[in-house]
């Protein structure tokens, strides 16, 4: 943490919380901001640990959701095989991040101008994927064969290097493969549940030993703003991508990854 205090760990809970679900890479923000801010944290936890806010975000909006399809489980087929698709796209990711994890976060999350590029080139991906005339197949979650869940869960390892972004990898995956747009995002948010709680806990048993009572304290206050504005975005989000696409966002990643290469050169 810097001079600051816990300014900047509430500024960056908030860029959490806003960009966690939208297809720009929350983990590219975070870590660009706190490049140019000089903020760190031990093994770059702070980053992957404020994620406890965002997913608590998507089980209070999506709590009742939930609640119906726990009780539809003994009866239903369709629900069983949806939760089946859901365990079934997080497990690549699960094996890979854990192989993994000393890599990305000693050499990827340490490497700022790659973070530009990737937000630029998936950028220009995005927008490419968005306007492409694509023949949905499937316009509801609980319809997905667990091909299709495979295959999200597959691109969803592309999000490994940061600026891709998970929720873009997954919703470009997911059109790609058959999905509608509205879908599409709505399947990123189930499986964003077992990811980032995977991710979490990881994180935490490799580096629950280097926090300290400061570094405890800058992570509880980021993951209460990422709380607020994760609920913000996650109850907006659906209607806004059925209304605009995802050309929106792309035009976002691309202008971000060009301010941080124009910054980086400036200032290093």
């Amino acid at each position: 943490m810097s001079e600051l205090g816990l300014v900047e760990p509430a500024f960056l809970g908030l860029i959490e919380g806003l960009t966690e679900f939208l297809p720009v890479s929350s983990t590219a923000h975070l870590l660009l901001t706190g490049h140019f801010l000089g903020f760190t944290s031990p093994g770059n936890s702070f980053e992957v640990l404020i994620q406890l806010g965002a997913i608590l975000a998507i089980l209070s909006v999506y709590s009742v959701r939930l609640f119906t399809l726990a009780k539809a489980l003994p009866t239903s087929w369709r629900a069983r095989r949806f939760v089946a698709g859901v365990l079934i796209a997080f497990l690549p990711a699960a094996a890979i991040g854990a192989l993994a994890h000393d890599f990305i976060k000693t050499v990827l999350f340490e490497s700022p101008a790659l973070i530009c590029v990737v937000l630029i080139v998936g950028g220009f991906a995005l927008m490419i994927i968005d306007r492409m005339a694509l023949k949905p197949k499937y316009d509801d979650v609980m319809d997905y064969p667990l091909s299709l869940a495979l295959t999200i869960g597959l691109f969803q390892c592309l999000a490994m290097v940061p600026g891709t972004s998970r929720s873009g990898a997954t919703v470009a995956g997911a059109m790609l493969m058959g999905a509608d747009k509205r879908s599409a995002a709505e399947f990123s948010f189930f499986l964003a549940m077992p990811t980032m709680t995977g991710a979490f806990a990881f994180d935490l048993y490799k580096n629950a030993d280097k926090l300290s009572g400061g570094d405890i304290t800058a992570i509880v206050v980021g993951f209460v703003v990422a709380f607020a504005a994760g609920v913000f975005v996650v109850r907006g989000l659906l209607d806004f991508v059925s209304r605009h696409g995802f050309t929106p966002f792309a035009w976002w990643r691309i202008a971000v990854g060009s301010a941080g290469l124009i910054g980086l050169w400036l200032v290093g």
